[in-house]
């Protein structure tokens, strides 16, 4: 055996023992301590990888792996599962989580209604808190750094009535942690995204009927003082009709520019035509007989946006009111479905039709997404809306309003509408904004919503969902692991988080979970005493992992083998005998 050859931990060969059956000629040879003949039988190592992580025989290895003791390894010593640390600076709920770029600071927000910025060294301590409440916050529940983390935006929920939906977002710098602005955003829940270095999207909502609103999204610059009264700060995006009591909500913006060059890819035939071009990803794929290759899962559907197709819109809307008048539209309408109707007519003949050609086809395009969550049927959020940002439109410089609108360009369409036909709880990016993963909780299947005010019961199980930003389509099938409780009314948002081959999320069970990317299995559940509401890879170590709880504490998770260097690399005190003796000595 060669010196070099690497080796697994005793207790992980333990392990393997008592899983294997022991009349298994493979077990045999791990039974009699002959592991080490065999440590690089890549056949031996590839059927204990199935067997013990129990991942599917169609899925082939990952793309980057050079052999498959080398992924066995990965996934059970790259996983940050071990606790190291548990913060408690916070008195309340902590809602979410956000590293800086470089991987040096991160933020929590709370119910204590403060934000902190804390620094990530070998042992990770608070460096700042802002308090909102004199700016009349209830809480934060949002934080995200920009792209040179010079600046933090902030989102926070204004004090007011039960039902009151106003927020806020600030914008702190960095260099001495001072206020710079504050943008209104409303519903609180758009959440607010920076769109680039020192611009950042915010939303407000105008309300046209009972059930039927309008969606305004806002180009914002992060810097409002006194010396940019005559220049533009504020600038419309998009304005977007909203039906049966829905509203856009959780904005995030997706780079296009590495959708060729992606950290991982997803789709397995792709990843075999990609790695025909580079031989060292296609070792270790020996010839056997696999399993049948299950079913795709459905791909979701895609909503018909209103267009001016068939009878025109005017025409359409006076015949209504004429059917009504007469008597002719039975069975009667309620006042709910007359006002959807006619705001469905009315927005067919004042909205500018969607992009052409969304894909995005050339590498270096500058394009970016606008996503967000929206519906049609019911005021919870089942649908991602995607609309295309093109370059002109990333600055405030302008008319403040955006470019002039004909009177049949009113609204903007939506260029992509994804139905999840569940109600969504989570979204985020992978790191190179190829692929966005949805956590929701399905509806029953065959359900139908007939009044908007009462959407249908969500299932306590939740699935992270996974679409491919290029091709607009579901991959892989939904993760499932964790669970949710609350009812449809009472629904929060738990934030996820991806990595480079991690995905992580939050859930009610009190536990926050981590699945791998390729293999589609989960890895770990990390314990706290309440809900996880949130969760964060460090995005330049992904062994390094953060999750927050109602419980009020911020969680430290590091992986086995983070563990190991990290105490290798701390001084170790002299025995105080042993300075004794030295001393004597000299």
């Amino acid at each position: 055996m060669d010196a070099g050859c690497p080796r697994l931990p005793d207790t992980v060969l333990f392990e393997i023992f008592l899983y294997l059956d022991h009349t298994d000629v493979l077990s045999v040879g791990l039974v009699c301590q002959q592991w080490r003949a065999v440590a690089r039988d890549e056949f031996l190592w590839k059927e204990l990888f199935y067997r013990y992580y129990r991942v599917s025989r169609d899925v082939p290895r990952h793309p980057g792996a050079v052999s498959w003791y080398d992924e066995f390894q990965r996934l059970y010593d790259t996983i940050p599962c071990v606790e190291v640390q548990a913060l408690k600076e916070h008195n309340d709920q902590v809602l979410h989580l956000s590293f800086s770029h470089s991987g040096c600071l991160f933020a929590s927000c709370s119910k204590d209604c403060t934000v902190k910025i804390w620094s990530n060294e070998l042992d990770i301590a608070l460096q700042h808190s802002s308090n909102m409440r004199p700016y009349n916050w209830s809480y934060t529940q949002f934080s995200q750094f920009n792209s040179d983390d010079s600046l933090l935006l902030v989102s926070g929920v204004f004090v007011g009535p039960h039902n009151s939906s106003s927020g806020e977002i600030a914008v702190i710098s960095m260099e001495n942690f001072t206020l710079l602005s504050r943008v209104r955003n409303k519903p609180y829940d758009v959440f607010g995204c920076w769109l680039n270095e020192t611009n950042l999207i915010s939303g407000n909502l105008h309300r046209i009927g009972r059930i039927t609103s309008c969606s305004v999204l806002w180009l914002n610059n992060a810097f409002q003082g006194i010396e940019s009264e005559n220049v533009n700060v504020v600038k419309r995006l998009f304005k977007i009709q909203n039906l049966n009591a829905s509203t856009i909500r959780t904005v995030m913006v997706a780079d296009c520019s590495r959708y060729d060059s992606p950290d991982l890819l997803l789709d397995y035939e792709e990843q075999l035509a990609a790695s025909s071009t580079c031989p060292v990803f296609d070792l270790g794929s020996d010839s056997e007989e696999e399993e049948a290759k299950p079913k795709p899962p459905p791909e979701p559907a895609v909503q018909e946006l209103p267009g001016a197709r068939g009878v025109p819109a005017e025409h359409g809307l006076q015949q209504l009111f004429d059917d009504i008048m007469e008597g002719r539209v039975r069975p009667a309408m309620t006042e709910t479905e007359l006002e959807t109707k006619v705001a469905e007519l009315f927005v067919r003949s004042r909205t500018k039709p969607p992009e052409p050609n969304l894909l995005p086809t050339d590498s270096n395009s500058k394009t970016k997404y606008l996503i967000f969550t929206t519906g049609c049927l019911t005021y919870s959020p089942h649908q991602i809306g995607i609309k295309r940002i093109l370059p002109h439109q990333m600055t405030t410089a302008g008319p403040v309003l955006g470019e002039e609108r004909r009177s049949d360009e009113f609204f903007d369409s939506l260029d992509h509408v994804i139905d999840i036909h569940g109600h969504i709880i989570g979204m985020g990016l992978s790191p190179d904004h190829r692929y966005l993963y949805v956590n929701s909780r399905a509806w029953p299947r065959d359900c139908v919503i007939s009044d908007p005010m009462q959407p249908p019961p969500i299932a306590e199980e939740i699935d992270l969902h996974v679409f491919d930003l290029k091709t607009m389509k579901e991959v892989k099938r939904a993760l499932r692991a964790h669970r949710a409780y609350t009812p449809n009314e009472e629904c929060f948002f738990i934030f996820l988080d991806v990595s480079r081959d991690f995905v992580a999320s939050g859930a009610e069970d009190r536990h926050g979970y981590i699945w791998d990317r390729h293999y589609n299995i989960c890895l770990a559940k990390l314990q706290h005493d309440n809900v996880v509401n949130s969760v964060a890879f460090s995005p330049v170590e992904q062994e390094l992992l953060l999750t927050a709880s109602d419980d009020t504490t911020i969680k430290v998770w590091r992986s086995p083998r983070a563990v190991r260097i990290r105490q290798a690399r701390r001084p170790r005190p002299r025995k105080l005998l042993f300075s004794w003796l030295l001393n004597q000595k000299s």
